[in-house]
């Protein structure tokens, strides 16, 4: 079963990268180094980008941050480098931008949030201010609304008019739909002052899964603007993914979202990137993109009492991961290989012939031997303790003669 066909949505450019339209739903990351630390922000940047991330969003918020863009920016690219930068911005973007022109140059994109921007208010110079910034560097801008960081001044208007309905609608969606017409209203005032209506992207992030899903529907079904994706606070390890994975599957099945990022919090000293493989692994397991070479592998039972097969399917994706970057100059295509390690009789060699290649491990009592199939078709049986490296051999050789 696929996808519903994707929401028609303007295409923005950023950077090089299209958002938009017709064109791949693109991963995105954030760094949470320093900004004003040149050294550590390269460092995560190149990490990320290198992870697979399309964009990369840099927090700017003082003035040695805003200074360090420009320096960011060219160091990456003499390291080959090019995953374009964006700025996130709160409170004082419109002074930042101002001042520091060099800053406004150097980035892909400016994230703006209306709720902490005097938009909507009698005078609205710092918005104003800065999608002027953007206008004049031929930048685009993504307007993000944030439930946490909410125009009040549009919620107590909205929450009033819905007051004097005749059949009021609960406070909680009230809520949701002020983030629709903060977004919504400040991407107009924005194309009132000149903003192309291209270069323009939405979003209206909460930290719930439910409510999530019912805003994205809201403003998916009002505007025709590109729509990132995301939780704005998904939280630790297996939760943070889950709720990801869970709220972001529905709106994407239904065609809704052009760009997504998981917003995970990594453990102390933890992987950033970490957040880039779980994006890429949703659009891959949706069947929406392909980014590398998928294992499937059994979660084990009484009839795998051995850890080999855990070991060799870690030592398997771990290879195929590695050899990514290699291999996806010199063989198209092959980030859709699908390769099977299995742990026993049971649905190892059913499984291993539904995948490009696999392998059927011994389970507990049966016979040490670890058929390998390829396009469906028994190809060899391996035995022995080289049964690793045999079948990365045979995995390698495949891959060539497939992929070439």
């Amino acid at each position: 079963m696929a996808a519903r066909p994707r929401r028609k949505a303007v295409v923005c450019d950023v950077g090089g990268v299209k958002v938009g339209g017709s064109h791949p739903i693109v991963v995105q990351s954030m760094t949470n180094t320093d900004t004003a630390d040149v050294s550590s922000t390269v460092n995560q940047v190149m990490e990320l980008a290198r992870a697979g991330s399309e964009l990369v969003r840099v927090t700017v918020n003082t003035e040695a941050a805003a200074a360090a863009v420009p320096k960011i920016v060219e160091s990456i690219g003499k390291f080959g480098v090019y995953v374009p930068v964006v700025g996130d911005f709160h409170y004082n973007g419109h002074i930042l931008l101002k001042k520091y022109p060099d800053c406004a140059r150097a980035l892909a994109k400016y994230r703006i949030n209306p709720g902490n921007v005097n938009i909507g208010k009698k005078h609205d110079d710092n918005f104003r201010t800065m999608i002027e910034a953007a206008i004049e560097n031929a930048k685009p801008v993504r307007i993000g609304v944030n439930w946490g960081s909410l125009d009040q001044a549009l919620l107590t208007r909205l929450m009033d008019e819905n007051s004097r309905q005749p059949e009021p609608l609960d406070a909680a969606t009230v809520m949701l739909r002020a983030m629709v017409v903060s977004a919504i209203e400040s991407a107009r005032a924005a194309e009132r002052y000149g903003l192309g209506h291209d270069r323009i992207i939405l979003s209206a992030k909460v930290s719930g899964v439910q409510d999530l899903i019912e805003v994205y529907r809201m403003m998916a079904g009002e505007c025709d603007y590109p729509l990132h994706l995301g939780l704005t606070e998904a939280g630790l390890g297996s939760k943070g993914i889950v709720a990801s994975s869970a709220a972001m599957s529905v709106l994407l099945q239904e065609g809704i979202g052009d760009t997504i990022r998981t917003s995970l919090t990594p453990l102390p000293n933890g992987d950033r990137s970490e957040e880039v493989i779980v994006s890429q692994q949703i659009l891959q397991s949706l069947g929406l993109r392909n980014f590398s070479p998928q294992v499937t592998a059994c979660p084990g039972c009484g009839r795998t009492t051995s850890t080999f097969f855990q070991e060799m399917a870690d030592r398997i994706q771990s290879y195929l991961r590695e050899q990514m970057p290699v291999w996806k100059g010199r063989y198209p295509g092959v980030e859709e290989l699908k390769v099977a390690v299995m742990g026993c009789v049971v649905n190892g060699p059913g499984e291993s012939k539904h995948s490009h290649i696999g392998i059927s491990l011994p389970g507990t009592f049966e016979e040490p031997t670890a058929p390998v199939y390829v396009d469906g078709r028994l190809h060899t049986t391996l035995r022995g303790d080289g049964i690793v490296a045999e079948f990365i051999e045979i995995l390698n050789g495949y891959v060539a003669s497939r992929y070439s």
